[in-house]
């Protein structure tokens, strides 16, 4: 008995989400082995996190300025005013794919249902890898990027007062001290890395009157952290961080109350001082790496495709917490 084009898909999904299901969901996990970032921000959920249901745009609100505040004499008149104080962020929906495609031929070259699952799996490997790629380097694009991609850390710390970042620039936004919430810190002043180069990153974005005042996690490259840990070693002023990114593969330490993590996708010499309290990921309800139904391509000898979608943005609200350096040697 024939089996029909229908029937044929429907063994392709349950093939590929047997292949997602196995060892408790093991295959998902390769969303966020390569890259600390992800893994940190998604898998984790570590700084902020918002998971809308839908609108245009991503909205993020965020306080540059406290309420009215003094002090009074016996008998004093106190402030009722109300300062407008609470504004809000917008960043554009980003729609990233990986895809899976078998053709007919292949097919035919494959014959059987063990091949036919051979080529189900690498196909959703593959799908998985690639997407992981795409997200993983676009989180440290520059201003000069793909308005198609993630919104990256080197255009969130960009120094260009007059450029627009989450729909607003520096100019903007002034609090009633003077300072400027919404402005980019990007050091690009060559210097070998030391001790002293992550403190003054560190000291740049210190900004507010809560417990984590200073960026918790510093983000660079292999090589740059691997010349950090000789150094720490060295003065044995350090604690290696034990935490789930360890569990999976990542390597860091602790100092000076922050988290020193490489990521392969950080951008040679580049480094980053995040403050998680004020950065993060927004992931649309229905996009977190979701995966659609296998079916034929239009027009195609019955070849057959899926893909993996994710839909959402990496989110700041004050900028001045944050800071980046680059030119970077060891």
């Amino acid at each position: 008995m024939d089996v029909t084009i229908g029937q044929v898909l429907s063994q392709m999904d349950a093939v590929t989400n047997d292949y997602f299901m196995i060892d408790n969901g093991k295959a998902a996990d390769l969303y966020f082995q390569t890259s600390f970032l992800l893994n940190y921000l998604l898998k984790q959920k570590k700084g902020l996190f918002k998971r809308p249901g839908g609108g245009r745009d991503i909205r993020v609100p965020f306080r540059y300025d406290g309420n009215e505040s003094g002090f009074y004499r016996r008998g004093g008149t106190l402030s009722s005013d109300k300062r407008d104080a609470i504004t809000a962020v917008f960043y554009r929906w980003i729609h990233a794919y990986g895809n899976g495609t078998i053709y007919r031929v292949d097919e035919l070259e494959n014959s059987g249902a063990a091949a036919m699952i051979d080529l189900v799996k690498e196909e959703a490997y593959g799908a998985q890898e690639s997407i992981t790629k795409t997200l993983a380097e676009s989180l440290f694009d520059a201003p000069s990027g793909s308005t198609d991609r993630l919104t990256g850390i080197r255009a969130m710390c960009n120094e260009n007062a007059d450029l627009d970042f989450g729909n607003i620039s520096e100019n903007d936004v002034v609090a009633q001290d003077g300072t400027k919430p919404w402005a980019g810190y990007l050091n690009s002043t060559p210097a070998a890395i030391s001790l002293d180069i992550i403190r003054d990153l560190k000291t740049a974005a210190d900004y507010g009157n809560g417990k984590k005042e200073e960026p918790d996690l510093v983000v660079t490259t292999k090589t740059i952290f691997n010349k950090i840990l000789s150094i720490l070693q060295l003065q044995q002023r350090f604690t290696e961080k034990d935490s789930e990114p360890v569990k999976v593969g990542f390597v860091g330490v602790h100092f000076e109350g922050s988290d020193i993590f490489p990521d392969r996708f950080c951008p040679a010499t580049f480094m980053a001082a995040l403050n998680t309290n004020h950065y993060g990921f927004a992931v649309h309800q229905k996009g977190m790496f979701v995966r659609t139904p296998w079916e034929i391509i239009a027009n195609s000898a019955q070849d057959k495709t899926f893909k993996i979608l994710f839909d959402g943005n990496t989110i700041c609200n004050n900028r001045r917490a944050q800071s980046a350096r680059t030119g970077l040697t060891v």
